[in-house]
């Protein structure tokens, strides 16, 4: 599950970014002269706010291709909201984590309870709810569903982050193989207007497939980082935004009673 959950909000990033039948966008222009001078002025001024505007010069193909650089390159990012998958259904995650494998948040399947991970690289600490417990444990026998919520509901547990089954925490926390996922392609973004995401402002990028269209929002001020990616029209909406880029990772472990998983 825990691999599951980040490598469906890497295949919803691919979609959103990694499309094909790039697009392209080109002012036209007019080969009229005028010899009023004041329409001329008005044509100068025009100009020069076009300079001042983000990205004026860029089509949508090319700043979808500099936000996939620049958020590839970071070394740590926050990603929050909701994703879809074929299998659990919809999860909602807040996860921070970087390129060392660190992570730290919360994740929900169908709004049924929530974990918490915390990974610092070397011991990953988790904490389950009741609901989650019991949203995860259907089908199994009863009494055994009641033991793992006696045991472990609502209490940090922690286990090697290098032992068995460390692969899946890999997956899971390394913000290197999330963006791997939607690296390379083509893009076939329209560019749109400015907006703000959480009070940075942005350049709207627009792309269909099929009968499901993509918004994409991208920092215009320093790094080009993607903030925000939400879908319409599709069965299984998408709505991820993007933040705390190459901020270090609050990966503290837990205090007070935590039970340690590999003693058992």
């Amino acid at each position: 599950m825990r691999r599951t959950v980040l490598t469906t909000a890497a295949l919803a990033l691919s979609a959103a970014l990694a499309l094909t039948a790039c697009g392209n966008q080109n002012a036209s222009s007019s080969d009229g002269k005028s010899s009023d001078k004041s329409a001329a002025q008005a044509g100068d001024k025009k100009a020069d706010d076009k300079k001042k505007e983000p990205f004026a010069d860029a089509t949508g193909p090319e700043i979808a291709d500099k936000a996939v650089e620049a958020t590839t390159s970071a070394t740590s990012l926050r990603v929050k909201g909701t994703v879809p998958d074929p299998d659990l259904g919809v999860l909602t995650l807040d996860m921070a984590m970087d390129t060392k494998g660190v992570c730290a948040g919360s994740l929900s399947v169908k709004g049924q309870g929530k974990a918490e991970i915390i990974n610092d690289g070397r011991t990953v600490h988790m904490k389950y709810d009741e609901a989650f417990l019991r949203a995860q444990s259907k089908g199994e026998p009863q009494a055994e569903v009641d033991a793992a919520v006696g045991m472990l509901g609502d209490r940090w547990v922690k286990t090697s982050a290098t032992g068995e089954g460390a692969e899946d925490l890999d997956a899971f926390c390394d913000l290197d193989q999330l963006l791997a996922e939607f690296k390379g392609g083509e893009s076939a973004a329209r560019k749109g207007g400015l907006t703000t995401v959480d009070g940075q402002e942005a350049i709207t990028l627009t792309e269909n497939d099929g009968g499901e269209r993509y918004t994409i929002h991208v920092a215009t001020q320093g790094e080009p980082y993607l903030l925000r990616i939400a879908s319409d029209g599709g069965k299984e909406p998408v709505d991820l935004g993007f933040s705390d880029y190459d901020k270090p990772v609050d990966a503290k472990a837990p205090e007070g009673d935590v039970l340690d998983l590999d003693k058992l």
